[in-house]
């Protein structure tokens, strides 16, 4: 499952990074109870280098989950919280051609991936984790991480929270391959929630019952 909170008009961050705090205390109370529940919550790159996030569980109960940073070109210098802090089991996610020979960035455990045509493969990231007992990801973001999940068919939920504001300008929320006929677009099956002045759309990418 993914989970992204944005503007109005798309944006999740500005033009230089900036997203906190778009959405409200109850989105961001909804975000630390799926990371409780999740056996892994997984960010991008960018999400580290702006946000400096601790992916851990705070306004809740319940246990941290493993922080799974992608970080294909090995960009990140370790200085971050979640390589120094200790707080839950951090795998880093570097494509196999960036890895010299450490094994530890920090206090996370380095981990090759091969690269596919966007990046880091999402499946083949799926299924590196699952070898590892950790099936229940959480896809925190950002945009970009979201977005090559959802274009490769490896989501089966996205939660879209949509906050009252207009930036007007920014980094966009989801950016897929270009389409020309409507009917090529998504349309999965979505529910909406209220969280405060926010509206949090969940949408089920799973196939439903009568087609399995």
């Amino acid at each position: 499952m993914a989970h992204l909170a944005q503007s109005l008009d798309g944006r999740i961050a500005t033009t230089c990074g900036i997203s906190r705090w778009l959405s409200g205390e109850e989105d961001l109370l909804h975000t630390h109870r799926m990371r409780a529940i999740a056996d892994a919550v997984v960010v991008g790159v960018n999400t580290i280098l702006h946000d400096d996030p601790q992916l851990t569980v705070r306004l809740c109960s319940g246990d941290n989950p493993v922080r799974v940073i992608l970080d294909p070109e090995h960009r990140l210098d370790g200085s971050q919280r979640v390589f120094r802090d200790g707080c839950a089991p951090t795998l880093l996610l570097v494509a196999a051609d960036r890895i010299g020979a450490e094994h530890q960035w920090g206090q996370a455990e380095v981990i090759p991936v091969p690269r596919g045509q966007q990046g880091l493969d999402p499946f083949e990231i799926r299924r590196i984790l699952a070898l590892r007992r950790l099936s229940w990801l959480f896809v925190e973001g950002g945009g970009i991480t979201v977005s090559r999940f959802l274009a490769a068919g490896a989501l089966d939920r996205l939660q879209i929270t949509v906050a009252p504001v207009i930036l007007g300008s920014g980094r966009p929320s989801l950016v897929l391959p270009e389409i020309h006929d409507l009917t090529l677009s998504l349309r999965p099956r979505t529910r909406r929630f209220l969280l405060g002045d926010d509206t949090m759309i969940e949408c089920d990418f799973a196939p439903s019952p009568h087609h399995r």
